[in-house]
């Protein structure tokens, strides 16, 4: 309900309406009614009384006419200069590709969302992808709408009141060590050698592989240190490769030990890069010559072209298919099968907290099981004398 009364200013009256917001709190709105105070209480009193039956609250005004679909390209450009680019580009295009036609359609504005009609998004969206790539889709509605929230465009948010899709929990491929050493020898010599050994030895991600510097490598001290990351993303429209001095997690920055065998191959890679630009001239591309994971005309390894040659690889050597990411997992179960700890494994693969690592590895770890059943067979001995 709109209230108000008169005050006088500068020898003028002015009406000040008080209105409850979104939130319920109220605001004050000054207005003049143009009257000298002297001789015009009554006209501004009458004033008053009409304007305060006519007033619409500018937050209920805006709230009405704004469409779900426009506030999301508003909250997208809104957002643009606080996240990184490679988390914008994939916000834009789920949102102008994906969201936007969508609730467009519909004609729903901000302030008639309901949760239902989220809900119903998901169900014809689980037509054609993954329940997955929709719990991603509610990730992006889901913050979108927390900001409208913020800004008191609407009450609540209604994606706090949608089920999201059961996600099969996804169990990664993984090579033994006779595997891994197999691909290791289908690719040596090649320009995925360096990468291919990254994410099996190292458990480096795409990003981390692609990303590694000479900067990063201390051949005195034998370390390497992961800081540096490179992902492929949409930008105006075109895909570019987004180099950036940061990692998935705080955890993923880590130092690790240069293995003898690798700094070997370390150093013949820097000779060969040298011998290629002295050879290619002002053919070599000399923008990414920071970068370990070139060719030989100096271009860098795009992280598209490894997802891709990679299963080619291994169907051209008559090896298992797996994915790129899936040496990460083999890394983790050849240090599991030899008695490293999951603490330790964290640490080496970069994990934020404990809890992912024994997430995504507990079902490998067959030391800790063995050593359970040893236990119990210890304990129960009697017991199971009585059914031997």
């Amino acid at each position: 309900m709109v209230a108000g009364h008169l005050q006088e200013k500068s020898g003028i009256y002015y009406m000040v309406l008080t209105y409850p917001d979104l939130s319920g709190k109220r605001k004050t709105k000054w207005i003049s009614t143009k009257l000298p105070v002297k001789g015009n209480k009554k006209k501004a009193e009458q004033l008053l009384m009409e304007t305060r039956q006519s007033f619409t609250p500018p937050e209920k005004r805006a709230k009405e006419e704004t469409l779900f679909s426009d506030y999301l390209l508003r909250w997208l450009a809104i957002i643009e200069p606080t996240v990184a680019t490679t988390t914008f580009s994939g916000y834009s295009f789920l949102v102008k590709s994906i969201l936007v036609p969508y609730f467009k359609e519909t004609g729903v504005t901000l302030c008639e969302l309901k949760a239902l009609d989220i809900q119903t998004f998901y169900s014809e969206q689980l037509r054609r992808v993954s329940p997955r790539t929709v719990v991603h889709y509610h990730a992006v509605l889901h913050r979108a709408l927390k900001y409208a929230v913020k800004v008191e465009l609407i009450d609540v948010n209604p994606a706090d009141r949608v089920d999201r899709p059961k996600v099969t929990k996804f169990i990664g491929s993984f090579y033994d060590s006779d595997e891994v050493q197999k691909l290791f020898e289908a690719v040596k010599g090649t320009k995925l050698e360096i990468p291919i050994f990254l994410g099996a030895f190292y458990g480096l991600r795409r990003s981390e592989a692609i990303g590694l510097k000479w900067d990063a490598i201390d051949f005195q001290n034998d370390t390497i240190t992961i800081r540096h990351t490179v992902t492929s993303c949409y930008l105006d429209g075109k895909k570019v490769q987004a180099g950036t001095d940061t990692t998935k997690t705080k955890s993923s920055m880590r130092t690790l030990p240069l293995v003898p065998v690798f700094k070997e191959r370390l150093l013949r890679q820097r000779e060969y890069q040298k011998n290629c630009r002295r050879l290619c001239g002002k053919c070599y591309n000399r923008e990414y010559s920071d970068y370990i994971c070139v060719d030989e005309l100096g271009n860098l390894i795009k992280p598209d072209y490894l997802t891709q040659v990679f299963p080619r690889i291994l169907e051209s050597h008559g090896l298992r298919r797996i994915r790129f990411h899936d040496l990460r997992h083999s890394c983790a179960s050849l240090l599991l099968a030899n008695g490293v700890s999951m603490k330790q494994i964290q640490e080496w693969l970069g994990h934020s907290d404990f809890a992912t690592t024994a997430n995504v590895y507990a079902h490998l770890d067959y030391n800790s099981k063995l050593a359970s059943a040893n236990a119990m067979s210890s304990g129960l001995q009697k017991a199971l004398d009585v059914i031997a």
